[in-house]
């Protein structure tokens, strides 16, 4: 059970209301994600605009499924691999790919590349190697395509903070993680 509020998009007022019809008339769907989030309508809104904004990078938005989902499983946030899961499919993953990506690799060189870079940067704080960065420059990674990586990573690194710490329902095909933390409650 959720820590705290789903919001009810039907009952919500004010900048939530609008906020969450957006998602709605967007998506289709109000995600219980977005509801939690949707309790302080200013740090709803700063997600969805930098979330919008996210479109319009080089990387494409199956290669920011992919990145979502190694941080998602390295973090332990069966909310975000379950929500990643499932948007990953319509990016046009495969199940065996996603599955590499949660193990911090791809089947794709380049991929593989950049998901071992973010894994890094989440897995380190940032404080990456000169190996690590050496390694997304051989991938071929531009200056705008590294702080691209960087952000998705910071974005997912919120989301998996938000979802974990409020334990938001899940409401997508629920997938287990990999290695359940050992001392979950």
């Amino acid at each position: 059970m959720s820590r705290l509020t789903i919001v009810n998009p039907q009952t919500a007022t004010g900048p939530a209301k609008t906020l969450l019809d957006a998602v709605q008339s967007q998506l289709g769907v109000t995600p219980n994600f977005i509801r939690v989030l949707a309790n302080s309508p200013k740090a709803l809104e700063g997600f969805l605009g930098l979330y919008g904004a996210l479109g319009g990078l080089t990387l494409d938005k199956a290669m920011q499924e992919r990145i979502a989902l190694a941080v998602a499983e390295t973090n332990a946030c069966e909310y975000c691999v379950s929500a990643h899961t499932a948007i990953g499919r319509g990016a046009g993953l495969s199940n065996e790919e996603m599955l590499r990506n949660r193990q911090g690799t791809s089947s794709d060189a380049k991929a593989a590349a950049i998901v071992a870079f973010a894994k890094a940067l989440n897995d380190n704080t940032g404080d990456v190697t000169p190996a690590e960065f050496a390694a997304a420059r051989a991938a071929g990674l531009s200056d705008g395509e590294i702080v691209e990586v960087i952000t998705v990573v910071a974005l997912n690194v919120f989301t998996n903070l938000l979802g974990k710490s409020t334990q938001v329902e899940i409401d997508f095909p629920k997938v287990g993680l990999l290695k359940p933390l050992a001392n979950a409650a």
